[in-house]
């Protein structure tokens, strides 16, 4: 168990539950918001957790990223052992201090990279065009396998310059107490929607087993680094699209010492809605739950009123870099010759510092000069947005009209055009 002494300055409150006005039961609604306290502040829920991959939003300053209303930031376990190196994150004071930001850190715990980067599908698990010896073997057309897992643990070689590496549930866990996140993720393997059954069954066994390994070395460090403040740990739920894996993961690292839960793994998107429910149902409810990789505001209302507390994404920044930029009315691309001579802001009434101070039209230029400050406008103006209408879904709750603001937002930004 956790020492007890160490364990007050990490705590979730459900403070508000889902209300509807539909005929439907209430126990089909699982929304809720809440307040996960960390010893770097609190986080206030439902929230967006923006991602600093590696230490840094990219384009964006952390200064910048607290003015847009940032609560937390995520970075990468993955691309952070590589470079610059745990121990230096250690040795500057740990993520937070070491990347000038102040409130509250996330790390994943890096086995969706090794698994999506070691088969080739890079952040997206594109099942479309793989080449394989069998389901439970899939690379990425043209590509070669860099990662093979075995029970312990994982053999991979680095993206970067192919030197060969070992992870564990153990080696994760020390990697992550170095880089002093204030919440962190256990160890476990990511599948693809091509994996058979079979092996689905097999790799939610290795995971549940790792997720033990995980608590028992988690532990361990925290006795040991008794002079740093407490992390939280997280476990991670797998199961693919299957209810009866998912609905035993949850039930197995439900029952285990963890503070909160990630809800994982390669799903579609129409069934994103039903597995968050699956996993509210099952987890226990005093405990925040996570879901990893989505920022779509069709994704975000759909996992809010499901039961996921918290979500991270790079998509904001990513597609700003493209000089993709959200409106309420959609996602418009900024290097499109329409913004040449438009002088308004990138969108009407939004209060970042972007929209105050630039026009669509000074933005289009640099994306056409290929200036770099371009990608920091769009990414600040991305990141607000999606903030802002996360922190807007949490209010609508504790006012009773998330439903009203769901119909009203979603409606409007999938107009047709």
């Amino acid at each position: 168990m956790h020492p007890q002494s160490q364990k007050p300055s990490f705590s979730f409150a459900v403070e508000t539950r889902l209300r509807d006005s539909t005929s439907l039961p209430a126990a089909d609604f699982q929304g809720r918001t809440g307040t996960i306290t960390t010893p770097h502040g609190e986080i206030k829920t439902p929230a967006f957790i923006a991602v600093g991959t590696k230490a840094t939003v990219k384009a964006v300053l952390p200064e910048s990223m607290k003015e847009l209303g940032a609560q937390a930031l995520l970075a990468n376990a993955y691309h952070l052992y590589l470079q610059p190196g745990a121990d230096i994150l250690d040795e500057a004071g740990g993520l937070g201090k070491f990347m000038n930001w102040d409130g509250p850190t996330f790390t994943d715990s890096g086995g969706f990279q090794v698994m999506s980067l070691g088969a080739g599908f890079k952040k997206v698990i594109n099942m479309d065009a793989v080449t394989s010896g069998g389901a439970d073997d899939d690379v990425a057309a043209g590509k070669e396998r860099l990662a093979h897992v075995d029970d312990d643990g994982v053999w991979f070689k680095s993206h970067v310059n192919g030197d060969r590496h070992r992870f564990t549930p153990e080696i994760s866990m020390q990697i992550q107490h170095q880089l002093g996140a204030d919440i962190m993720f256990a160890f476990d393997e990511l599948t693809t929607l091509m994996n058979s059954r079979g092996y689905q069954e097999q790799s939610l066994e290795r995971t549940r087993l790792w997720a033990e390994r995980c608590v028992t070395e988690h532990d361990l460090l925290t006795a040991a680094r008794a002079h740093r403040p407490y992390q939280a740990l997280f476990g991670v739920i797998q199961g693919a699209q299957y209810e009866d894996l998912r609905r035993k993961a949850c039930q197995d690292l439900g029952a285990m010492d963890f503070d909160g839960f990630g809800i994982g793994g390669a799903l579609e998107k129409e069934n994103l809605g039903t597995i968050v429910r699956w996993c509210s149902e099952e987890l226990p409810e005093d405990k925040p739950r996570h879901l990893l990789g989505i920022s779509e505001p069709d994704d975000l209302f759909t996992a809010i009123e499901n039961g996921a507390d918290t979500f991270d994404c790079v998509s904001p920044t990513r597609v700003a870099r493209t000089s993709a930029f959200y409106t309420p009315d959609g996602r418009w691309n900024l290097s499109n010759a329409r913004f040449k001579r438009d002088f308004s802001p990138l969108m009407e009434r939004c209060d970042c510092y972007a929209c105050a101070h630039y026009s669509r039209a000074y933005i289009h230029h640099l994306f056409r000069a290929k200036e770099m400050v371009a990608s920091t406008l769009v990414s600040i103006h991305n990141e607000r947005f999606i903030v802002k209408l996360v922190d807007d879904a949490r209010l609508a709750i504790e006012d009773g009209t998330f439903f009203d603001l769901k119909a009203e937002v979603l409606g409007r930004y999938y107009a047709p055009r």
